[in-house]
């Protein structure tokens, strides 16, 4: 069966407009153009348009899209897999969110009490997804499979109390970084007070401290971009260097490395 750009539009969900950029961009060619000049699709078109979705829904760009459909040697399969593998987990999110949704509507209108625990279950679970989807490949390599699952056990264990309490700390710790970034001195107040932050949101996590494990895990940041990014783009440039910087002051291992050196 072949398309012409509207039918092909119709058929797909994306607009004509888009259809024809993707054309300029060379990623998707029609089959032919036909006598009268309209640009026609056939089957092949259509996979690879298909393809060309699938690769923008999980934030590529256009130009690495382009790069992996020219690839031969990029393994679309195991692509294919792991974006089904992330959707599933979305829509466990959803189906958590949805369901905690119900049972505040049923509690509101017909009175019946939710569980505090319950009221937590979704933001809980999205907060393990969003750190697996993040940086789950790096935190399973350095810390194993078995002392994630225990985090993240820890998470879900977590009281009312002490999910608030996690998401209070967090935000009082951007909050002493952003003030310690425009003073740029890690052994400021602020810089410290932000360290000291770190170590208390740690340490609900973690359900314990250890202050080496503090200083390597924000070394590790500085190693990462996608760990950088988390405080950079929430604080400031720099905000994560500045965290690390402070946290080695902190845990007392700048004096450590000293007397090693």
């Amino acid at each position: 069966m072949e398309y012409t750009v509207k039918a092909l539009a119709k058929l797909s969900g994306v607009s004509c407009r888009a259809i024809r950029f993707y054309d300029e961009k060379n990623l998707l060619k029609p089959k032919r153009i036909s006598p009268s000049g309209y640009r026609i699709y056939g089957e092949e078109e259509v996979k690879k348009l298909q393809e060309i979705l699938f690769y923008k829904d999980m934030g590529f760009s256009i130009s690495q899209i382009k790069k992996i459909i020219e690839n031969t040697k990029t393994d679309i399969i195991k692509m294919l897999k792991e974006h089904r593998e992330n959707l599933e987990k979305e829509k466990i999110r959803i189906d958590e969110l949805i369901k905690n949704l119900n049972a505040t509507i049923r509690e509101k209108e017909e009175g019946i009490k939710m569980e505090n625990q319950e009221r937590f279950m979704g933001f809980k679970k999205r907060m393990i997804e969003e750190n697996e989807r993040e940086f789950g490949k790096e935190i399973h390599e350095k810390y194993g499979d078995e002392a994630v699952e225990r985090a993240n056990q820890k998470i879900m264990d977590m009281t009312e109390e002490d999910f608030e309490k996690l998401n209070n700390i967090e935000k009082q710790l951007f909050i002493a970084l952003g003030a310690a970034l425009s003073k740029k001195n890690p052994r400021g107040e602020h810089a410290q007070q932000a360290a000291r932050l770190h170590k208390d949101w740690l340490s609900i996590q973690w359900g314990g401290y250890d202050s080496k494990k503090h200083y390597y895990l924000t070394q590790m940041y500085l190693q990462d971009e996608r760990f950088k990014n988390y405080y950079d783009t929430r604080v400031g440039e720099g905000a994560t260097a500045l965290l690390a910087e402070a946290v080695k002051i902190y845990t007392g291992m700048d004096e450590e490395n000293n007397l090693s050196n």
